[in-house]
């Protein structure tokens, strides 16, 4: 499918029957699968043959529909996992381990930072901070000897603050490691950070990919380009025998197109778990089919949603890297010239009481911990995703405690604006 164009890999990648065959991904609801012998099942185990033996590891359909999002994003292999957040976590801790250390962008999703900050940080995994807008200078100071990764996110949630792709890739690769971008709210749709130098892309399926709040997903893809073996002091893991596979050196055996992702699966899945769900996986594809189609409405609608706000008396600012005079427009046109995302952050004059009450008499927006949906809902992020942050750990992501996310769906534009309208009326 790689000569086909993103809206026919949308519909169609990952999965070609054969005559006869189910012309839809068919769910493989199974935790085992059948072998004649046991030198057959062996072969699966010491990763000398291609096959399923136990779907918390592998399962047929999660694989068909990784493969299809391996295709929209130009990567070489992927794997599915249960959530967002085991597919960051994955993601890191599949090359950095206790000791090591990771550079990461401030302005990322809040449960994102408490998993970096707070958790990996109790497992021996030290994080640097560093603002998206930093100077090259303090980019390269974030770096140290034990540097393993750089991680961020294309668009910030709830911050909305534009990654530059390019220069963060060059800054990871002169010294060494991978660039890892959460591509979630983006989607391959309207970005694909492998094309501009990322190494490892992620996403929490379970936003604009699934689309209708049906099932929590994650995926990891492997652009298949950074040489392990060329760094491979830094990366034991996978440069290195692993005595759990009968002594195998992943980026030998499986080289720069699988590497990765086979060691995430032989080791990681295998020890931690998280698979997707077959079922679940199956609501995925149903969503990506019509990603394409989605994402330019979430985009059409979010933009005017933006205008609308930006001439509002009670509105004290507007973020939306699609809107002209944004701070991010510019990165945005470079990198997403053809739309951004349905997600627009905006703070109100009045404060955070201002804002609690705009939220109260919201009739067709949703309040819920949820975004980028088919359905138009609201967070008020200080309140509930980011309520664990202090007010300077806020302030570094790009939040202000009268910030609310307005993720706008795809229903008529009009009515959206006339929702907010009435909601403002009442403040």
């Amino acid at each position: 499918m790689s000569e086909y164009k993103i809206n026919t890999k949308c519909v169609q990648g990952g999965y070609t029957p054969k005559n006869g065959q189910p012309r839809q991904i068919p769910i493989i609801q199974s935790t085992t699968f059948k072998y004649n012998t046991s030198e057959d099942m062996g072969k699966l185990f010491d990763l000398e043959a291609s096959g399923y033996f136990y779907t918390r590891l592998q399962n047929p359909t999660n694989d068909m529909v990784a493969a299809k999002i391996c295709d929209m994003e130009g990567g070489t292999a992927a794997m599915l996992t249960s959530s967002g957040q085991a597919a960051n976590f994955y993601a890191i801790f599949n090359i950095a381990n206790c000791g090591d250390h990771v550079v990461a962008s401030s302005t990322i999703y809040g449960g994102t930072y408490n998993l970096f900050h707070v958790t990996m940080r109790k497992m021996g995994v030290e994080f640097t901070f560093v603002e998206p807008d930093c100077t090259d200078e303090e980019l390269a100071a974030a770096f140290r000897p034990n540097t393993k990764a750089v991680f961020g996110e294309t668009i910030a949630n709830p911050a909305l603050t534009v990654l530059d792709i390019e220069r963060f890739a060059k800054a990871a690769h002169a010294h060494g490691v991978p660039l890892i971008i959460d591509n979630t709210f983006a989607t391959p749709v309207n970005c694909r950070p492998i094309e501009w130098g990322c190494d490892i892309v992620t996403h929490s399926t379970t936003k604009y990919m699934d689309g209708h709040g049906a099932g929590v997903g994650g995926c990891i893809v492997d652009s298949g380009k950074f040489d392990w073996m060329a760094h491979k002091e830094k990366f034991p893991g996978l440069c290195t025998p692993d005595d759990s596979y009968h002594g195998i050196t992943y980026a030998e055996k499986f080289g720069l197109g699988g590497a990765f992702i086979t060691k995430c699966t032989a080791q990681l899945m295998r020890d931690f778990g998280s698979i997707q769900s077959p079922q679940n996986a199956f609501l995925l594809n149903l969503g990506l089919e019509s990603l394409h189609v989605r994402m330019l409405r979430h985009c059409e609608n979010a933009l005017a949603v933006a205008k609308f706000l930006a001439g509002h008396e009670k509105i004290s600012f507007v973020t939306y890297p699609g809107l002209e005079g944004d701070k991010y427009y510019g990165l945005a046109q470079k990198y997403m010239p053809n739309g951004t995302c349905g997600v627009v952050s905006f703070g109100f004059k009045g404060g955070r009481s201002a804002a609690e009450t705009f939220m109260k008499h919201l009739k067709l927006a949703a309040v819920e911990t949820h975004v980028a949906d088919a359905r138009t809902c609201c967070l008020h992020p200080a309140s509930a995703t980011h309520r664990q942050m202090n007010d300077g750990e806020l302030a570094a992501a790009g939040i202000t405690p009268d910030l609310v996310r307005f993720s706008c769906g795809i229903e008529d534009q009009e009515d959206l604006v006339a929702d907010i309208a009435q909601a403002l009326d009442q403040i």
